[in-house]
């Protein structure tokens, strides 16, 4: 069966770096501006599907310690991310109103975070595009650093692990069940991770329920 390209290039980073290489993209996406568009949950799951040749390219330690080096860099990324916000936070709150920036969408933005602030950073973790930018958000309107980080850890064990062990031990059930590797399939598998992550995100930005504005009647005035 010949090996498709998303398969090879996985494999060639698996035999050329590949732990330091998903230990930067993990850092990336969960922080930098530039790392957006990097394939975090794909990646995560196809490691997961890889992680015992990972592990032994690591100079041969458990699995476990793989693990908890890509939750640290989850970790650290969205420390960074929140770093970022919080030294550019008081210069978009003191910038005067323009064309393409609204002062008043940063103060809406803060009230949220204060509600919903807790939930963002966990499950922001799970969505695509969101986890690069919710804890720039959160350093921007002066999010409680320690609760930030509590949800950050939390969100990043259960980011990674899911992710990682989910394809660890899918690759096993499948294999001992049905005779065949997941390693075969890594294309139909992310392009159906890309489309479970990121279909909620496009149907609620283009779909999503607006607020009605309220018409009132002539006489009203």
């Amino acid at each position: 069966m010949e090996k498709g390209i998303v398969q090879q290039f996985i494999e060639w980073i698996i035999h050329n770096g590949g732990v330091f290489v998903l230990l930067i993209v993990i850092f990336a996406e969960t922080g930098l501006f530039l790392g957006f568009f990097l394939p975090g949950d794909s990646l995560l799951f196809a490691a997961g599907l890889y992680i015992e040749d990972l592990a032994r390219s690591l100079f041969g330690v458990h699995y476990s310690v793989l693990i908890l080096m890509v939750i640290l860099a989850s970790i650290l990324g969205n420390l960074v991310g929140y770093w970022f916000g919080a030294k550019t936070g008081d210069l978009l709150f003191q910038r005067k109103d323009s064309l393409l920036f609204k002062k008043k969408h940063l103060y809406k933005a803060k009230d949220f975070y204060e509600q919903y602030g807790k939930a963002t950073i966990f499950l922001a973790k799970f969505l695509p595009v969101i986890r690069t930018f919710a804890p720039i958000i959160a350093g921007i309107v002066k999010m409680n650093r320690a609760t930030f980080l509590f949800y950050n850890v939390i969100g990043s064990i259960c980011w990674v692990a899911s992710m990682m062990l989910g394809g660890h031990f899918l690759q096993s059930w499948v294999q001992n069940r049905f005779g065949f590797s997941l390693k075969d399939h890594i294309e139909g598998i992310t392009i159906a991770i890309i489309l479970i992550t990121t279909l909620p995100v496009i149907f609620k930005i283009f779909f999503g329920k607006k607020k009605a504005t309220p018409v009132l009647p002539p006489d009203s005035e």
